[in-house]
């Protein structure tokens, strides 16, 4: 029966099976489907159980002929596994998969600069992320770009003995890159970024994360900041920036790309110490379509190294978001475990400007004790919102919880260690079923009782160890 079906039929039904397992058993069944999965089979993921791991990856090379995306993780590795795929693996891998554009290494320990160099052949790679790559340097990385003259995305976590020298700065040359993630690589801190040069203008995408632990230890050279302060950083095409833990000082390393993104549509700052109102009012004039902002405040906001400086954002900065960014969809505001209530930064009076100006879909508070009933009370009119999560935010009582059922589109509710709430606040939405989706965690006054019919789905869990 098999045998009757033109080829284009057969790709079409194998196209439409996604799991891997589901491909392997299908290619089992007859001789024709093991020979067109060959063929077609775009995408390899394998880790520890690739032994004896040269030998093996070669099996598997030879038989997917068209691989374009190979990711190779050894997450949970231990020596009784066998040896990891080293630098001639690699080496297999750039001549038996000459259409690869997607490269992922995670925890792979045994490969070293010599490796990444025998990838630079791979002049259709694009994409390259390494993921705790513990034995490559920026040597390697150097070696690698200067072959693969077409990269746009490049994503290096926890690789902790890449430094910034001339990778950067040869990037930088080529123009090509439009996504780059750093994320806790110790040697590369915001300054360095600079290095980058004329290839801002290209990039789209950048995620920078520090190591909270190597915050401090990474410190502005004095021919770093004059670069920042003379070089023209254009970031026009920049459409989502992430920063993680960086220090945000005037004239200084990030500070000066946050308001020239005027095409920004997504916005991620995770405690980031020294951010003022005057860098997100400039952020929310400049990007007019700005779809997501995410806002965690962190605890140690008042530093000797920035004591020049009024550290705590405000109202302000809420406001002039609601005033200029038309589009936003998502905001979410969170504060880092340690604060106190009265140190919140923003009050009421900020968030209810984005509830009555911006057409939010999504909605998230952690910890922000500001929000109370009365904020509840005022998202009975928000006529776009369909998620909100409320997390640790104590000010919110039964009352204001038995409001959700007069929100006007509400379909996800999500309430994580909330103490004012209790199955008396979720009896209006028993029986409804106006939200799709109810999850509840750790709140001490919800019992798995009281959120049953809730909700087309309930989701309960309740660990109240958090308290203690």
């Amino acid at each position: 029966m098999m045998d009757c079906l033109p080829d284009q039929l057969v790709w079409e039904i194998l196209s439409r099976v996604k799991k891997t397992t589901d491909r392997n058993s299908l290619s089992l069944a007859c001789k024709r489907l093991h020979g067109l999965d060959n063929e077609q089979r775009q995408s390899l993921r394998v880790g520890c159980g690739l032994d004896p791991a040269n030998e093996a990856l070669t099996s598997l090379c030879s038989r997917f002929s068209n691989l374009t995306k190979v990711e190779i993780t050894y997450a949970g590795w231990m020596s009784k596994l066998g040896k990891q795929l080293d630098d001639e693996g690699l080496l297999i891998l750039s001549n038996c998969c000459p259409s690869m554009v997607d490269l992922t290494l995670s925890y792979c320990t045994f490969i070293t600069d010599l490796g990444l160099g025998n990838l630079s052949s791979c002049s259709k790679l694009s994409a390259l992320k390494l993921n705790f790559t513990t034995r490559i340097t920026g040597c390697g990385i150097l070696s690698l770009v200067a072959g693969c003259k077409v990269l746009t995305i490049l994503h290096l976590v926890r690789c902790l003995n890449v430094s910034s020298f001339e990778w950067l700065e040869y990037l930088g040359k080529l123009e090509t890159l439009e996504d780059l993630s750093i994320k806790n690589c110790r040697a590369i801190g915001e300054g360095d970024l600079i290095k980058l040069g004329s290839s801002w203008k290209k990039l789209k995408c950048l995620q920078f994360e520090v190591d909270v632990n190597y915050r401090y230890m990474k410190v502005y050279d004095r021919s770093a900041v004059d670069r920042w302060q003379k070089q023209w950083v254009a970031c026009e095409n920049m459409v989502e920036l992430s920063l993680v833990n960086c220090i945000i000082s005037p004239g200084r390393g990030l500070a000066c790309v946050l308001g020239k993104c005027k095409n920004l549509e997504k916005i991620h700052l995770d405690k980031c110490v020294g951010v003022r109102d005057s860098d997100i009012i400039g952020l929310a004039q400049k990007s007019k379509n700005l779809r997501s902002i995410f806002l965690r405040v962190p605890s140690d906001f008042s530093l000797p190294l920035l004591m020049n400086n009024p550290l705590r954002l405000t109202d302000e900065s809420l406001k002039a978001v609601a005033q200029n960014c038309s589009v936003l969809e998502s905001v979410r505001i969170s504060y880092s475990d340690g604060d106190f209530p009265s140190f919140s930064s923003f009050t009421l009076d900020g968030i209810l400007s984005l509830i009555q100006k911006c057409p939010l879909r999504e909605l998230a508070f952690d910890q922000v004790y500001s929000f109370n009933d009365v904020g509840m009370e005022a998202l009975c009119l928000a006529q776009y919102l369909e998620t909100l999560e409320l997390v640790r935010c104590q000010e919110i009582s039964d009352e204001g919880l038995q409001l959700v059922g007069q929100f006007p589109r509400l379909s996800i509710l999500r309430l994580i260690k909330c103490l004012g709430v209790s199955d008396d606040g979720l009896k209006p939405l028993v029986g409804s079923y106006k939200l799709e989706l109810l999850a509840v965690e750790d709140c001490p006054q919800i019992s798995e009782r009281g959120v049953l019919g809730a909700a087309k789905s309930v989701s309960f869990r309740q660990d109240l160890s958090w308290l203690y």
